[in-house]
């Protein structure tokens, strides 16, 4: 994952595709399991793999989705950052951002097919969590 920049640029450059066409999917450690975010541009955040693709690609500008699998300082955990990224999530938490992914599915065809404003303020909406969900790391 730390080198996916090779594979997108293999990718753009056999099918011609310009970097603000691309849309990369992935953990998010900045939002709470079950948000799921969509954004154009911005910096990698400390994520590796996103630092790697914008190096390959010489720029920043592409569209992410931002699955939130949450920080393990808000999910009261005592486990390395490091460490919790390449383990498997709790069960409760997968439930979480198993359900986000499918919440947004409905609306990744009007996304990818232009009506991109429209589909991202859906997609928000529908990954809210609820405030009596926050209350501990959830």
């Amino acid at each position: 994952m730390n080198r996916s920049g090779q594979s997108v640029v293999a990718v753009c450059s056999f099918y011609k595709i310009l970097p603000q066409e691309i849309l990369v999917v992935h953990d998010e450690l900045d939002l709470l399991p079950g948000i799921a975010r969509m954004k154009f541009g911005g910096g990698s955040a400390g994520h590796n793999g996103l630092k790697d693709i914008s190096e390959r690609l010489a720029q920043q500008d592409y569209w992410r989705l931002r699955i939130g699998i949450g920080h393990p300082r808000s999910l009261n955990l005592a486990q390395a950052v490091g460490d919790f990224v390449l383990h498997r999530p709790a069960p409760a938490q997968f439930n979480l951002i198993d359900s986000a992914m499918q919440s947004i599915l409905p609306q990744m065809s009007s996304f990818l097919f232009g009506e991109r404003e429209s589909a991202i303020a859906i997609m928000h909406r529908a990954t809210s969590v609820p405030r009596e969900n926050t209350k501990h790391g959830l």
